[in-house]
């Protein structure tokens, strides 16, 4: 029995280790690949190939000067903005209001028509990207900001209203009936009450949107096909040759492209955090 006693504190404080130590892997795996991309960006090619992973023999500055200071790199940024900015407000507002309808509007096939918008959680968008192309086609929208815009929306419905619905439904009811008491129409309840109080999955909403499109490869390259309007991930092939590629150059560019969604996440980490676990519990 003592012995017992005595290995149970022992138990106890191998835990938080057991548990420290597993995010320090975690964390590990996660951060070694993004550290490696931004060194290797400082590095020329011969040192890259011979020490991939260590700090540059020689930082070579100019890597990351000379993609700032073309008109290239700020018009492939320009690009990707205007259509992740697109995707994100179009998203948001649709998304939000339809699942404030599923949620407060009780109307024949609710039911059925929230779980056949669920359903587009089980198709990537590649699987019908031959279709969605002859579309797009058909409606005049290639080499079209909108011809990657609205695919984007219409893909990223599905999620972001099951995220708005079980947020909303969170919301205490006494609100709602309160304000129908009060002459607020549905309208006004959702624009000046709702959505005051729905910061954080407005928040976690538009970052996962933001960041999918920001990295959105496919479809930018079937629909667009002048260069001026290439995205971020379609200009990584400017620094890809017919027999060789100057990796230390694409990953310079890798760590400029992908710093708006990297601070864009942690700006809005707290809201993520109380978005995504909103609906976890119900209190």
């Amino acid at each position: 029995m003592t012995s017992h006693d005595s290995s149970a504190p022992k138990s106890a404080a191998m835990s938080p280790v057991v548990r420290y130590a597993a995010l320090f892997l975690v964390a590990g795996l996660v951060l070694i690949p993004l550290v490696a991309t931004v060194l290797g960006g400082f590095k020329t090619l011969g040192d890259l190939r011979v020490n991939p992973f260590g700090f540059p023999a020689q930082w070579e500055w100019r890597n990351y000067w000379d993609i700032l200071g073309g008109s290239r790199y700020w018009q492939l940024m320009g690009n990707s903005a205007v259509i992740a900015v697109l995707t994100v407000i179009l998203t948001v507002m649709v998304s939000a209001m339809a699942a404030f309808v599923f949620v407060h509007i009780q109307f024949f096939g609710s039911t059925f028509l929230v779980n056949y918008l669920l359903l587009g959680l089980m198709f990537p968008a590649a699987t019908a990207i031959l279709p969605l192309f002859i579309q797009i086609r058909d409606l005049g929208l290639l080499d079209n900001y909108w011809g990657v815009v609205l695919p984007q929306v219409a893909f990223g419905l599905a999620s972001s209203i099951l995220l708005f619905r079980n947020y909303f439904k969170q919301l205490p009811a006494e609100l709602f009936e309160a304000a129908l008491i009060d002459g607020c129409g549905y309208f006004r309840f959702f624009w000046h009450i709702v959505l005051p109080l729905s910061r954080p999955i407005l928040a976690t909403v538009a970052v996962i949107v933001f960041v999918h499109s920001w990295n959105s490869y496919l479809l930018p390259l079937v629909v667009f096909n002048r260069e001026t309007l290439y995205t971020w991930p379609l200009g990584i092939m400017a620094y890809q040759g017919e027999f060789s590629t100057d990796w230390n150059l694409v990953l310079a560019f890798i760590t400029l492209t992908i710093l708006p969604a990297v601070i864009m996440f942690f700006a809005a980490q707290k809201h993520i955090v109380a978005g995504l676990t909103s609906g976890s519990v119900k209190g």
